[in-house]
């Protein structure tokens, strides 16, 4: 749906009246399209403190396609990893301090961050003080710019992934995310621009919006996308599977037998499995039927669970496979007249903080997910327009997101150069102002 206020902000006589009245001033964001897959200028590289990461970090930068410079930078990288005390925050205030303003509009700001050293509380509580810092300037930057802090744990190449995704128009509505990237195994792609080629990606509910978005983006780099979603919604998934190259699976997720089947469908495996199926049943729980409640949690949650489940014991997901679950903004922060819907997204962060240790152990698979938070879909048209227009404005960029943020932010997490990315809850909202 078209986002009029946007349009009308982005003229001179609302750029006028906005700044008069004291209105949010939101700013047209640069998003990934085939005219424009990634960022040209400069990025700046500073540091703080005696960094901790090897000499490989410079290369990594330089493979993002962006040159170094000192001028106006598109986008600017603080490596923070040497920050071990309140003196060396100091630090960061001052490499950052001189260029925020010159940062470019939809410009990156990036900070990276050590792993939180249980042994110095010294350490500790100076890196917990990016996370904050972070978040602040996020809330700062405005025009478009987006601030996120990685936290490495291994070398610079396993971050590369990462870095190329926040460094990029890919990660438009992704800002104030604190990601923590481990030491574990990754791949280097054999093209960057394809990561996903050869390999089979399995979307739930992708007959439309998000997750049609979501099967859009795999099949752009280069899998083989098999689009589920229920019988009812048959003609859709085939349109979808077939404008994609891909195949149409259609069958009730709920149902107790669904993994199974899903397994006896690919006898080859899966290499992606993104669990986006979901539904909403709103109602305050004073007025909520039993029914109500146990539906939603059946579809968002339950047969998450019961498909994973039996999708990874008879190891269906291939060694090296990703799973990406989609949670919520109404899981972290809550949401009035959704407590089922917030207790089965939040299930859903459970879900990936409890299996994605055991799940790359036993079967060399990560488990991530993302929370979307406003997103212009059908579902959000239909909100009463004060309302709509709260839910834009909420946010460190002040309006809505698009299926294919989302999407993109999937497509990150399911790529082989993510390996080293487990167990994360990636929010996709701008930053909303609820929630952490």
């Amino acid at each position: 749906m078209a986002d009029r206020y946007l349009s009308f902000a982005g003229s001179a006589p609302g750029r006028f009246l906005t700044r008069r009245l004291g209105l949010p001033q939101p700013a047209e964001l640069i998003r990934w399209s085939p005219e424009h897959p990634g960022f040209t200028g400069e990025l700046l590289h500073l540091t703080a403190g005696k960094p901790d990461l090897d000499a490989q970090l410079a290369p990594v930068l330089a493979r993002t396609g962006l040159r170094p410079g000192a001028g106006s930078p598109v986008a600017v990288v603080l490596d923070a990893t040497g920050v071990r005390d309140v003196e060396t925050l100091g630090e960061v205030h001052a490499a950052l301090h001189p260029v925020v303003r010159s940062v470019a509009a939809s410009g990156r700001i990036v900070l990276l961050g050590a792993p939180l050293d249980h042994t110095d509380h010294h350490q500790y509580a100076a890196q917990q003080a990016l996370e904050g810092f972070v978040r602040s300037l996020g809330k700062e930057a405005g025009r478009g710019r987006t601030v996120n802090l990685v936290r490495i744990a291994g070398d610079a190449r396993s971050a590369e992934s990462t870095l190329r995704f926040l460094l990029s128009p890919r990660s438009a509505y992704v800002s104030g995310q604190v990601i923590e990237v481990g030491a574990g195994p990754f791949a280097v792609p054999d093209d960057w621009e394809r990561p996903l080629a050869g390999r089979t990606a399995l979307v739930t509910g992708a007959a439309r919006g998000i997750g049609a978005a979501v099967a859009e983006t795999l099949a752009r780099d280069g899998a083989r996308v098999v689009v589920l979603d229920v019988p009812a919604a048959e003609a859709e998934a085939r349109a979808v599977a077939e404008r994609l190259g891909g195949r149409a699976l259609t069958l009730d997720i709920t149902e107790a037998d669904a993994g199974a089947r899903i397994a006896d469908a690919l006898p080859a495996g899966l290499d992606v499995l993104v669990h986006n199926a979901g539904i909403t049943r709103d109602r305050r729980l004073v007025n909520m039927p039993a029914e109500r409640w146990g539906s939603v949690l059946d579809v968002n949650l339950g047969s998450v669970l019961r498909t994973t489940d039996a999708l990874l014991e008879r190891r269906a997901v291939n060694a090296g496979g990703r799973i990406v679950g989609t949670a919520s903004i109404a899981g972290i922060a809550g949401n009035a007249g959704q407590t089922n819907y917030g207790a089965s997204k939040a299930g859903i962060v459970g879900l990936v903080r409890g299996l994605a240790p055991r799940a790359l152990a036993e079967y060399g698979v990560t488990v991530n997910a993302v929370a979307p938070g406003f997103i212009e879909t059908r579902m959000t048209a239909s909100i009463p327009l004060f309302i709509r227009e709260a839910g834009r404005r909420m946010n460190s960029l002040r309006q809505g997101g698009t299926p294919g943020d989302v999407a993109e932010t999937v497509g990150w997490l399911a790529q082989p150069g993510s390996g080293a990315v487990n167990g994360q809850i990636v929010r996709v909202c701008g930053q909303s102002l609820l929630g952490a």
